[in-house]
């Protein structure tokens, strides 16, 4: 199958009418727009709500103000430009800008626009940091989509990475293998790229995100096949989003397919509330609700995924909500607070843990760390080229 071709001009899109396309045109004046047409072709265009066409078709809430930039405080991460340190045994290369299919949810949303850039073309810096800090064992390569940087980049990448004896998993951030995913059965490089470097001790995942049933297609299922074939370990994460995913059903057929496809369900994520994402942001007891109902309805690997929320202080884990309190743990914390439990009252209206009374005592917020804090020059030699 050929290549799909990239559209960049929504007015190249006759299937939305002209007025609705006048309108939207604010919207990819300020943020990127960037589809193709074997995605396209997954649209229902006759269903004004086609959960397809609101993943990746503007909004007009886009332009709401509502909510942060950066839900997360990413910005307190950084130890060198593009690279993130929060968890200990973990750190986070942003190696591309660039996303297949820029997400209208997305809780990096920041980068789509043209006055913001965090991801770097120079990763050497982000190499010395994690080959100086033994404790780091996986890195995440992300952006953006890592998938998108072409495979003559990521092989220097991985290459240098595979260098560092302490690093034992590398992880693909990307929504390739969905929304493009003959870049990857097509691309015998990358495969053999894939074959060279995840190993019976050392593997590559790929931590995709599929956000409904209908993305998995045969062709999707054809580039998990040549991705397994090629040693990688492919798991799936996916925020529960207003109108795309919020029904009980869609999210066990979506399980379901994961757990068939051999992709293992790892992540349900609360949506974070950046701006301009209002129109996908659901309660967080109705999403624990759509979350238990979906896994009454799939087989043990299906209820493998866990209820998270990626927040400052950490990833929540959120293991119930009854009679109007919340039940949460740190499944990961950047203050080492691992396992932590917490009972907090939960409001009807609550969708983030900093709506939830009392939660803002629990942590303490980070204090923002410049990215020039630590250039290259402070950091070890390595034989990067």
């Amino acid at each position: 199958m050929a290549q799909p071709k990239y559209i960049t001009d929504i007015d190249k899109i006759t299937e939305i009418p002209e007025q609705e396309r006048s309108k939207l045109k604010a919207i990819t004046e300020k943020f990127v727009f960037r589809v193709n047409d074997y995605y396209l072709n997954l649209i229902d265009w006759s269903d004004p709500n086609d959960p397809i066409k609101k993943l990746i078709i503007p909004n007009e809430g886009e332009l709401s103000e509502y909510g942060r930039w950066d839900a997360s405080d990413e910005d307190t991460n950084y130890v060198v430009p593009g690279c993130q340190h929060k968890y200990k045994t973990t750190a986070l290369l942003l190696v591309s800008e660039v996303c297949g299919a820029y997400c209208r949810y997305c809780f990096r949303k920041r980068l789509f626009r043209n006055d913001v850039k965090e991801a770097v073309t120079n990763v050497d810096p982000g190499l010395a940091y994690i080959e100086s800090h033994p404790e780091i064992n996986n890195v995440l390569l992300t952006g953006g989509d890592s998938l998108i940087l072409a495979t003559s980049k990521l092989r220097k990448i991985i290459e240098q990475l595979r260098k560092i004896d302490h690093v034992e998993i590398i992880r693909l951030g990307s929504k390739i293998p969905v929304f493009n995913p003959m870049r990857i059965y097509e691309d015998e490089a990358l495969l053999e790229l894939i074959r060279t470097y995840s190993t019976v001790d050392k593997r590559i995942y790929v931590m995709a995100h599929i956000n409904h049933p209908r993305e998995i297609t045969k062709e999707a299922k054809r580039a998990f096949e040549a991705l397994h074939n090629a040693g990688a370990i492919v798991v799936n994460q996916t925020p529960v989003l207003k109108g795309i995913n919020d029904d009980p059903l869609v999210l066990a057929e979506l399980l379901d397919k994961l757990s068939w496809a051999g992709v293992t369900p790892y992540y349900f994520f609360i949506n974070r509330p950046v701006a301009g994402n209002r129109e996908f942001v659901l309660p967080l007891e109705r999403v624990y609700r759509l979350v238990e109902s979906a896994k009454s309805l799939t087989s043990g690997l299906g209820k493998r995924v866990r209820l998270s929320m990626s927040h400052t202080s950490g990833k929540i884990e959120i293991l119930a909500i009854e009679d109007g309190q919340a039940y949460l743990k740190y499944h990961q914390s950047r203050d080492q607070q691992y396992g932590k439990f917490m009972i907090l009252d939960c409001p009807d209206d609550a969708a983030w843990f900093d709506d939830l009374p009392g939660s803002k005592e629990l942590w303490n917020r980070p204090k923002k760390i410049a990215t020039s804090v630590i250039s290259a020059n402070d950091l070890p030699d390595l034989p990067l080229h």
